[in-house]
């Protein structure tokens, strides 16, 4: 009975407006475009991303940390603007699509039609709290799969822990910024070097 009085209170009390809650707060990653001016010809190619595969937690819009390599968990009141899985996706093909290396770079549907197609793992995008002082990580690992040929041709991962200057969410997403920058534009460096290796017939 005093159990029931008590959720009677706390409901009224809800009701009433007197219990604040949070605000959710909202973050997005952009990237600067490529520095290198694209090339006079592009490849005559067509090049599918496909959908990144990730775990469940970096296929939600909450914000993840990490409080040790084997414990995880969800920010409740800081959220992607997207999933991070679409949200890295997305910016991966406007990196590529921006190297005027390709004739075309699209998503992957059902009625989508290319040379190549490019898949992969996004493995972290997260705070990580360590003893030490607070870490951005980000870990993607990509492959390319040529269609006519049925086997894949390629493929590089790219890992980084990066310290945070201080301790806060936005601080966080910021140094992610920089580690995915950086590594969506190793990772489409060294692809435009493999077909520059292996120019396409």
């Amino acid at each position: 009975m005093k159990r029931l009085a008590a959720w009677t209170v706390i409901l009224a009390c809800m009701a009433g407006g007197c219990v604040k809650t949070r605000p959710l707060r909202y973050y997005t990653l952009s990237i600067p475009p490529a520095a290198a001016p694209p090339p006079a010809q592009p490849l005559p190619i067509t090049l599918v991303v496909g959908r990144l595969n990730a775990p469940h937690l970096l296929r939600d819009d909450r914000v993840v940390y990490a409080m040790s390599d084997v414990e995880l968990g969800l920010d409740e009141y800081h959220r992607w603007s997207e999933p991070p899985s679409g949200m890295i996706e997305r910016l991966l093909v406007e990196r590529l699509r921006a190297s005027g290396q390709y004739k075309a770079v699209q998503h992957l549907s059902s009625t989508t039609r290319g040379d190549y197609i490019l898949r992969g793992y996004l493995g972290a995008l997260n705070e990580v709290d360590d003893p030490a002082g607070i870490k951005a990580r980000f870990a993607l690992q990509l492959e390319l799969f040529d269609v006519k040929a049925g086997n894949v041709v390629w493929n590089e991962r790219y890992n980084s822990d990066q310290p945070v200057p201080e301790k806060s969410v936005k601080a966080v997403v910021e140094t992610l910024q920089k580690c995915v920058s950086t590594g969506l534009e190793q990772l489409t460096g060294s692809l435009g070097q493999y077909f520059e290796a292996h120019p396409p017939r």
